[in-house]
């Protein structure tokens, strides 16, 4: 199946269509370090296919470096587009995706994946800008989605967003999206999709609109998306294999895993039988006064099962805050709770700082590393993540998770 990737961010979604088989003719995403990281996906399934993974391996153990990486997966640049899509871009994009259709021998696009991107959607992104978020142009990018199918007719799309999407603008842009789907030739079903549900460990809600192209289909059905671990899985066994480290540290390289990947890493692709070179185990630096904040935080739950509360702290601990308003968003400092079936969502806004995701372990004492976040929203182990440590803690805290899109991504291919 030939996949069009819009609004592709580090490329969740569509690592999901790659496990499928999928080709594509084109990634388009407006972050520079997000393009890289799509870049260098590719080059590790072009190399795949033609059993050169050595290659890659030595791009992971910092052998080779990116552009020689690039070289040798024979990378076709044009395919990972770096733009922003609105309206001086968008007749542009659709030549340069013909183009490419030309270029991997490929008449037509069978799918078309990806949503625009959700902070003027989401709830608390809503509370972030306040009236601000009615003039975001961010509002109505779906519109381009749309155009997309128009030009290019696929068989089938899948369009996802958070769950704010159905009451952002009091269900307007919901509406306009389905009138205008609707008048580009498509049926239409909207489903909320837990993450959990497809075998992800953490607490992750999406929308998930899939359509269907009424000149093709005069019947359609929303399939069916159930994958569970066989076996009885907790959040502790994301972390199990990696290394003991600190705050401000980075440990990578060969033999740095404490131990063979377990059953669950094993069936949900994040870690493969036989992988052993730790990648971007690497933690952000942390102030004193957070180290006591962590420390608490992480008592609280294993001693009380109770979650530390910022206006409590403030009462118990006056030393500690620092920041006057305490009621709002009370739960910013918040532990990974290894002994939980999932964890609670994982967030962009990780970022900027690490409160929201506190390491369990008290003599680690620091927010997660990098290859802990990616592996909470089910990343392999052999996802490396191109940009500094800021822009990679955002291209996976924006992402759908590749366990859940690859549930999807074999859904409509069995439905193609």
């Amino acid at each position: 199946m030939v996949v069009l990737d819009l609004f592709s961010g580090a490329g969740g979604l569509s690592e999901g269509f790659f496990e499928a088989g999928a080709v594509f003719a084109a990634h388009i995403e407006a972050d520079r370090h997000a393009c890289n990281t799509l870049r260098t996906r590719q080059s590790y399934w072009n190399l795949k296919r033609k059993g050169m993974e050595k290659v890659y391996e030595d791009y992971l153990l910092k052998k080779i470096d990116r552009d020689t990486l690039w070289e040798k997966a024979e990378l076709n640049r044009n395919l990972v587009i770096n733009e922003f899509i609105d309206s001086s871009s968008v007749e542009r994009l659709k030549k340069q995706i013909n183009n490419n259709l030309k270029d991997i021998k490929r008449k037509k696009i069978d799918v078309i994946i990806g949503g625009p991107p959700c902070q003027a959607y989401s709830v608390i992104g809503r509370a972030r800008m306040g009236e601000k978020v009615k003039e975001d142009e961010r509002n109505y990018l779906f519109r381009y989605y749309v155009e997309f199918l128009k030009e290019f007719q696929p068989k089938i799309f899948v369009f996802e967003n958070v769950p704010g999407l159905l009451s952002a603008g009091k269900g307007q842009y919901l509406k306009e999206l389905q009138q205008s789907i609707e008048e580009a030739g498509y049926h239409m079903e909207l489903k909320i999709i837990v993450a959990t549900d497809l075998g992800v460990l953490q607490n992750r809600k999406r929308v998930i609109i899939i359509g269907w192209n009424k000149n093709i289909y005069s019947e359609y059905i929303y399939p069916e998306m159930h994958n569970k671990f066989p076996g009885k899985a907790n959040v502790g066994l994301l972390l199990e294999d990696l290394p003991f480290i600190k705050d401000n540290s980075k440990i990578e390289g060969k033999n740095k895993y404490t131990k063979e990947p377990n059953e669950y890493l094993i069936w949900s692709g994040i870690r493969e039988k036989g992988f052993n070179i730790l990648t971007q185990h690497e933690t952000r630096p942390t102030n004193e006064n957070d180290k006591q904040i962590y420390k608490i935080a992480v008592r609280e739950w294993f001693e009380k099962r109770k979650l530390l509360k910022y206006d409590e702290l403030a009462e118990t601990n006056p030393d500690l805050i620092k920041h006057k308003n305490t009621k709002v968003f009370v739960n910013r400092f918040n532990v990974v709770k290894p002994d939980m079936e999932y964890t609670h969502t994982l967030v962009a806004h990780i970022a900027m700082d690490g409160h929201y995701y506190i390491h369990p372990d008290i003599k680690q004492n620091r927010s997660i590393s990098i290859r802990e976040a990616a592996r909470i929203q089910s990343f392999p182990d052999n996802f490396f993540f191109e940009g500094p440590r800021t822009a990679i803690f955002r291209q996976i805290g924006n992402a759908v998770p590749p366990l859940m899109a690859k549930t999807i991504a074999k859904k409509i291919k069995e439905m193609l």
